[in-house]
């Protein structure tokens, strides 16, 4: 076997030199101007956007915590409307235990009819009071959106064909919505 001449290698990179002319050490390469005001503006961008990103988790926060207090208020507000109309109609049963009283002490029925009449338009006037209202549909024109109608009855003259000729339960609304449609017979041919 020959021995080999060992291998040399030149490296040309003019940037990779110590010094001019010196192949194969590699110099301390300062990045040009650049590139390092790029590398400080994408650190300066870093900063902020850790800035936003702390924001965003902060409003986020209290953001939830705002739900939570805005539902647990709403929950609060409605059991408080609950029971104020709950408390509304205690009065009324209290004038029905009195009704009851007066016609046990007097053994008279037409003065329990009397404080059960009483009692009744009671219970209408706070119904009024919450903008509930009865509907009167005796002798008024069927309509399907405030009546149901659960029979019909031979038309008479009094109660020509699609006029309302009995009322089984009264209807009610509340506003302008219906609560509950007037069970009704209306009268006309089978």
């Amino acid at each position: 076997m020959s021995e080999q001449e060992p291998v040399k290698v030149v490296d040309k990179r003019w940037w990779a030199r110590t010094e001019p002319g010196e192949p194969g050490e590699a110099q301390a390469f300062d990045k040009p101007t650049y590139v390092q005001e790029l590398e400080q503006r994408i650190a300066e961008k870093d900063e902020t956007l850790q800035q936003y990103i702390t924001q965003v988790k902060q409003a986020q926060r209290e953001f939830e915590e705002m739900r939570a207090r805005v539902r647990k208020d709403a929950a609060r507000d409605a059991e408080q409307a609950r029971r104020s109309v709950f408390a509304d109609l205690l009065d009324v049963v209290d004038n029905l235990d009195r009704a009851l009283a007066a016609a046990h002490g007097a053994g008279d029925a037409d003065s329990l009819a009397h404080g059960v009449e009483l009692v009744r338009q009671q219970f209408l006037h706070k119904f009024a009071g919450y903008g509930i209202t009865r509907l009167e549909p005796l002798g008024q024109p069927f309509d399907p959106l405030r009546h149901e109608a659960v029979t019909i009855v031979p038309a008479t003259e009094q109660y020509p064909d699609g006029i309302v000729a009995g009322v089984a339960a009264p209807g009610y609304l509340i506003g302008d919505d219906v609560l509950r449609p007037a069970t009704v017979a209306v009268a006309g041919d089978r």
